[in-house]
């Protein structure tokens, strides 16, 4: 696929200082590299282009990220990758909304909120907020106990907005569709999802590059996060047609990106640094 042009890459002023690189379905599928993904990104680095790595996927830690993307061929290291559970436990330690925390997530989240600090609640009233996640042992006595902590005053909080998520044996049910559950049982939004597409994700990432909005590439498979977090950010865009966008997709969304690719391998040809 021929990439998508809006933006003149000979203009020094409008070329990405920094690319951020979402992963499952942008830099790899499962345990397979996503052809010219390896190559694309030591192009970039040789170019003098800082990356960064950002997923929603709140299962594993930067650490183990770090390891898989290094073992496929893109070296990278743990201060490289930003999670969601990161910028979730970022939010709990500066909101004050208390320290017991129900979570409705998988054991990793569980074990890196108390790690942090925080308490665990094993009752709905001493609950002070409610973190929903991905979890794949999800009950309908964690929605109950969620549902009542709520209506209890505790602060509702997520990972990310996902309603699925891939994984090497298909896809399953991601932190949205809890948040939709608990929305419409609470009839309010939970405004607080610490994820891709939210604001606090996109400072937190600029952050880390070190550029200003405008001279960051965001790459993506994903417009309702990838995507849409860049351009409300006024981030550069780039999707990658390799995960789980498809044309139609594409055309049917509000966000067009400045790059429409059919890999990441074509970025650095898109930017004019192959």
């Amino acid at each position: 696929m021929n990439p998508f042009k809006k933006k003149d890459v000979n203009d020094e002023s409008v070329r990405p200082a920094a690319v951020i690189f979402d992963l499952d379905g942008t830099l790899y599928l499962g345990e397979h590299l996503i052809a010219g993904a390896d190559v694309a990104v030591e192009t970039l680095r040789k170019a003098g282009l800082v990356t960064t790595f950002l997923t929603n996927k709140p299962i594993d830690s930067p650490a183990i990220y770090a390891e898989k993307l290094s073992r496929l061929g893109i070296p990278v290291t743990e201060s490289d990758v930003l999670t969601s559970v990161t910028l979730t436990i970022d939010f709990l330690q500066r909101s004050g909304h208390g320290d017991h925390v129900f979570v409705i997530g998988e054991d990793y989240l569980t074990d890196q909120i108390r790690q942090a600090g925080f308490r665990i609640a094993s009752t709905p009233q001493e609950t002070d907020v409610v973190v929903v996640s991905l979890d794949r042992t999800m009950s309908y006595e964690k929605m109950r106990f969620a549902l009542e902590a709520a209506r209890n005053g505790a602060h509702m909080c997520a990972t990310n907005p996902d309603v699925i998520c891939p994984m090497d044996s298909g896809e399953i049910v991601d932190a949205g569709a809890w948040i939709a559950g608990l929305e419409a049982l609470l009839k309010r939004p939970i405004t607080d999802v610490l994820g891709k597409p939210s604001a606090r994700c996109a400072e937190t990432v600029l952050a880390r590059v070190g550029c200003e909005a405008s001279r960051a590439l965001m790459v993506g498979d994903r417009l309702e996060t990838d995507m849409t977090m860049a351009r409300n950010a006024g981030m550069q865009t780039a999707l990658v047609m390799s995960g789980v966008t498809g044309v139609a997709d594409l055309k049917a969304h509000g966000v067009q990106p400045d790059y429409v690719l059919g890999s990441v391998a074509e970025l650095p040809d898109a930017l004019g640094v192959a």
